[in-house]
């Protein structure tokens, strides 16, 4: 597997390490993920989708935040991340796949973000994503760039899910669709690569330790272009989605994971 600069030889990363092995992450990595989810209107929702997607079901927004650490293939260093998704169909030429499209991930380090959108189409930005801070019995989690915060989220009375409702939820996790865009040089506005990518459901249950259900709220704060110069139009589309309806938080805690040498193009 190559990625630029080639010329030095094959890449590593999270799919191909020294000598081109592959990571078996039986105890890698450690997560942390709190979500927190909201019903919006279809109507704002639908002008944020790529071509030959369609909503499925209600408009929920997920926005999650995720704590890695113990990374395998970053010799167990880590990183975070800021995802937002929402359901939906893509209307393929060959099939029709539902799923969860990731809108956008911001990750607080360049290894990850490169990696993940030339291998694999997902939408990764670089955001500033500190550790949560705890208190009293509330989560807060925040991203930011060069010191602009652009996201709140807080997750609170949070309570404890038994060994069945973690089954359960293990079980209704929806595989990721992601709109795969490279631009062409010199050829401005065309694309180099333009498909869809698609991530598996994930075997939660293998990986899930503990969970908790609780209450939450999240913010996208409204910025300039002097705030955001290559960010403010996201951060502003998420930001003016109507909030009507808060639903449960989930806060995971999970051990292990996958190379994501599964992810398939879909036609």
């Amino acid at each position: 597997m190559y990625r630029m600069p080639t010329h030095f030889g094959p890449s590593l990363g999270p799919r191909q390490g020294v000598d081109g092995n592959r990571y078996a992450n039986p105890d890698s990595p450690k997560k942390t993920i709190h979500s927190v989810r909201f019903r919006t209107t279809a109507e704002a929702l639908d002008k944020l989708l790529p071509p030959r997607f369609e909503l499925a079901g209600e408009p929920i927004v997920t926005v999650t935040a995720s704590y890695i650490t113990n990374i395998e293939w970053l010799a167990g260093r880590g990183y975070n991340t800021l995802g937002v998704t929402c359901p939906v169909v893509f209307r393929g030429e060959q099939t029709n796949t539902s799923g969860a499209l990731l809108m956008v991930l911001w990750e607080n380090l360049t290894d990850p973000i490169i990696t993940g959108r030339e291998e694999l189409g997902y939408p990764k930005i670089y955001g500033e994503i500190p550790e949560p801070r705890h208190s009293n019995g509330a989560i807060h989690c925040s991203a930011g760039w060069l010191g602009h915060q652009f996201m709140s989220m807080t997750v609170r009375e949070q309570t404890k899910l038994d060994d069945d409702e973690m089954a359960d939820l293990a079980m209704n996790q929806p595989g990721l669709l992601l709109y795969k865009y490279m631009p062409r040089t010199h050829d401005w506005g065309e694309p180099d690569v333009e498909y869809v990518t698609y991530t598996p459901p994930p075997e939660l249950s293998r990986y899930l330790k503990e969970a908790w259900t609780g209450e939450g709220s999240v913010s996208f704060h409204e910025s300039t272009w002097e705030d955001l110069p290559t960010l403010f139009n996201i951060v502003n589309a998420l930001a003016s989605l109507p909030i009507l309806e808060t639903r449960p938080s989930i806060t995971l805690m999970t051990v292990g994971g996958i190379d994501y040498r599964s992810q398939q193009v879909l036609e």
